[in-house]
């Protein structure tokens, strides 16, 4: 493609409202533009990298035995009042009534449709296993759609679904599974980990996050430092050692002291002079419009997903001030697990507090707290569990090595979803004896358009974008310097028709621009290798070839550019992980 015929519209400034370096750099760069909040249109390179993306989730679903089908995004309400989904899933979920007053929604997944389409069809277990992919648009309404493509309302997802006569069945798609996105992932390029994972609002018993790894990533992920573990913090395993409680258990008697002004731990840290974790924080939560306290030491994250999937709640809310008052009789700040007032509330306390006693907590009461805390003494506790957020100083819960804490991005998401969705909506078949059993379910998804972004949060530098070869848009960037020169000019073009030839993909500047535009339009927009010709460069018989990941230049002999430009590419390619293809 020739650049002065490309309708690639670059910006010189930043846009204001662009928060993170992907959206900055597709806005600068002229990948996308933003029709309404969360909603872009795809310019042509932007398309050519979803494209990329979403050809090579096609290539490894079909080598995994998926087969692509397309469903409908219109999705009509009956089917989601099936699975209970269409009261749960919350204000995400866009609905809308056609003009014959009947309910229906945008889908943002569609495991009720291809659950109603499978059941429809299938009635032996002969024909099982099956699993069928789409790559299509999704509408999810977020409440605060941010950082372009990262967080849209509308965006490009590749979903598949399997269907399996028993578990065994269901364990081998989801490996089949696993493993192709695997292979996705590294034929992408990019840096990233198969974590651990809360199921959460697709529900199921069992998934795998996969983040491509990045600073400015939205999640936070435990790594182990000398084993295979990881997983995201909603469900890293914080271990509790194997000690007992050091005090004997001979704590004096709970008695309140006054701590004027203390509504934080920060703050009553600084009026007792004493270090947080001796601190009992309670936390109280509305679960499912009954009242929670939640106990944590002071130095430690209460972890909400944790302790909504220990309550096996659907909603999971703090309470309000007003209701932190009904509660415990006390303002917001002050309260404790002793003498909670709320009839039938109940006390989970994270699993690392049975270990201990002597606490300093809130005494439902203003401006006062108890010392000597004694949970098994004092209060009433109905459970322990694991609710709090995993560290850096936890071992790790699988082999006890040393956990890392880095930040990532989820891009795919593969679920265990057993008989959730199959059950509810009479997804059956026939066995071999003729008996009636329920199918079992896994569903796969991968932001594809996300990925474009994630990508760019991965590779970039202050001048732009570094693609990695199979997701840019281009291989090669061509950059003439041709000036007024009509043999560079010439030389320029006749390279272009080779490199196009060879079946290399090529965006071609052959604009009538200064060469530091030139330059400077190339790296922001990040095809991994650049080739400039230029004057000198004719005269000598080379032409300058840099690598946009390194910064690495070296010259190329035009007299054997077939050869030389081949063993570049594959060095190139390599430098990325990939294969030379």
């Amino acid at each position: 493609m020739r650049l002065s015929k490309a309708y690639v519209p670059t910006l010189k400034e930043v846009p204001a409202d662009a928060e993170v370096v992907s959206h900055r750099l597709l806005l600068r760069g002229g990948f996308v533009r933003q029709l309404t909040r969360g909603i872009y249109t795809y310019l042509p390179l932007g398309l050519r990298a979803v494209n990329k993306v979403a050809d090579i989730c096609r290539e490894e679903m079909n080598r995994a035995g998926a087969q692509e089908i397309l469903m409908p995004m219109v999705q009509p309400a009956d089917l989601w009042a099936e699975t209970g989904r269409w009261e749960f899933y919350g204000k995400e979920l866009l609905r809308f009534k056609d003009r014959a007053d009947r309910d229906y929604c945008l889908g943002p997944t569609h495991e009720e449709v291809v659950t109603d389409l499978v059941r429809g069809e299938v009635r032996s277990y002969r024909q099982l296993p099956i699993n069928l992919y789409q790559i299509q648009t999704k509408f999810r309404d977020e409440i605060r759609p941010r950082f372009g493509l990262m967080r849209g309302r509308e965006f490009v997802m590749k979903d598949a679904y399997s269907f399996d006569r028993d578990e065994a069945g269901a364990d081998a798609s989801y490996r089949a599974m696993y493993d192709a996105y695997c292979a996705i992932f590294r034929r992408l390029g990019l840096e990233f980990r198969p974590v651990e994972a809360d199921t959460g609002s697709i529900g199921g018993n069992f998934s795998h996050e996969f983040m491509v790894l990045a600073d400015t990533g939205e999640d936070t992920i435990a790594t182990c430092q000398a084993c295979e573990y990881a997983a995201n913090l909603e469900k890293a395993e914080a271990v509790v050692p194997a000690d007992t409680c050091g005090c004997g258990h001979d704590c004096p008697p709970a008695s309140e002291i006054p701590t004027p002004g203390a509504h934080t731990v920060e703050e009553l840290c600084a009026f007792l002079g004493v270090e947080a974790r001796v601190i009992l924080k309670t936390l109280l939560f509305d679960v499912d419009g009954k009242p929670v306290a939640a106990l944590v030491r002071g130095d430690r994250e209460l972890n909400e997903i944790k302790l909504k999937n220990h309550l096996h709640a659907q909603d999971v809310k703090l309470a309000s001030p007003e209701q932190v008052t009904a509660w415990t009789g006390a303002p917001v700040g002050f309260a404790g697990p002793m003498g909670l007032k709320a009839p039938g509330i109940v006390i989970v306390a994270d699993r690392e507090l049975d270990l201990d006693c002597g606490w300093i907590a809130g005494a439902n009461a203003g401006d006062t707290h108890v010392k000597n805390l004694d949970l098994r003494r004092d209060v009433k506790v109905d459970a322990y569990a694991d609710l709090r957020n995993i560290t850096e100083a936890d071992p790790c819960p699988r082999c006890g090595g040393a956990i890392r804490l880095r930040r990532g991005i989820e891009v795919g998401h593969v679920f265990k979803l057993g008989l959730k969705y199959s059950k509810a909506m009479n997804a059956t078949f026939l066995d071999e004896n003729g008996r009636e059993q329920v199918m079992v379910m896994g569903c796969y998804g991968i932001g594809v358009s996300r990925i474009v972004a994630s990508a760019i949060e991965q590779n970039h530098d202050d001048d732009g974008i570094k693609f990695p070869p199979s997701i840019a848009p281009y291989e090669v960037s061509l950059v003439s310097l041709a000036g007024k020169d009509p043999e560079v000019a010439q030389a320029a073009d006749d390279l272009y028709e080779q490199l196009v030839g060879m079946g290399v993909e090529v965006l071609y500047d052959d604009r009538d621009e200064r060469p530091g535009v030139k330059f400077k339009d190339a790296d922001l927009l990040g095809m991994p290798m650049q080739l400039v010709l230029g004057g000198k460069g004719l005269k000598n018989g080379v032409i300058e070839a840099k690598d946009r990941r390194t910064g690495e230049k070296r010259e190329l002999k035009l007299a054997d550019f077939v050869a030389e430009f081949a063993s570049w590419r594959r060095t190139v390619r390599q430098g990325w992980g990939l294969d030379i293809a």
